[in-house]
């Protein structure tokens, strides 16, 4: 059951950035909740040398009708030049979380 809730995902190399970014989110309602992974090592090409750096992975569960705001909102405010960012859609869920996402990132 395809539905209209997504998980969108950047990263960070500080915690409290991480903070900074998942409670930003969630206060200007563009996700209605955020997860903060722990930290893990990336490795990456990056301006001709690899790159190794310890990173935070922020999920944000919202909607496709807020992800464009909430994408426009992440680049505007990340420290990164390029930072990650993946949409993964959601295929199912329960009906109270999905409404609950929902309701939390209605543009008001």
């Amino acid at each position: 059951m395809p539905t209209d809730i997504v998980v969108a995902q950047t990263t960070i190399d500080d915690e409290g950035k991480a903070e900074a970014l998942a409670r930003g989110a969630v206060e200007a309602r563009l996700a209605a909740g955020a997860h903060i992974d722990p930290p893990h090592k990336a490795i990456y090409h990056w301006k001709n040398e690899i790159q190794v750096e310890r990173e935070w992975r922020i999920s944000y569960k919202t909607t496709r009708d807020r992800l464009p705001a909430l994408a426009e909102w992440v680049a505007s405010v990340h420290a990164y030049e390029v930072p990650q960012w993946n949409v993964l859609p959601v295929d199912g869920g329960s009906e109270a979380y999905l409404r609950w996402v929902a309701e939390e990132t209605a543009d008001s």
